[in-house]
């Protein structure tokens, strides 16, 4: 997976946990950000690799989030890989 799809999983994966208050307040719980500070950092690499670890940690949250937007649900680790950086490039990973 490229980079800038990594990003749309992870901000898909972001929108997702906001679209329900527990989701997000049991995000920034486990994660210790605040609001302000995930509105501040919902772009970068670092926020949304936190965003993809936290889905990635929760199977049924997951299985969920993969369902909703229409994604595999190996599609959020491949995104992980691609934003830290660990892409093979004879992988055949897409969405």
């Amino acid at each position: 997976m490229q980079k800038d799809m990594a990003e749309i999983v992870a901000l898909k994966a972001l929108a997702f946990l906001a679209e329900d208050r527990h989701r997000i307040e049991r995000f920034l719980s486990w994660t210790g950000l605040g609001p302000g500070d995930l509105r501040a950092g919902a772009a970068s690499a670092a926020v949304q690799g936190g965003v993809l670890d936290y889905l990635l940690a929760h199977e049924a949250l997951l299985v969920a989030f993969a369902e909703s937007v229409g994604v595999g649900p190996d599609a959020p680790a491949a995104a992980r890989r691609a934003l830290a950086g660990r892409v093979d490039p004879t992988s055949d990973e897409s969405l």
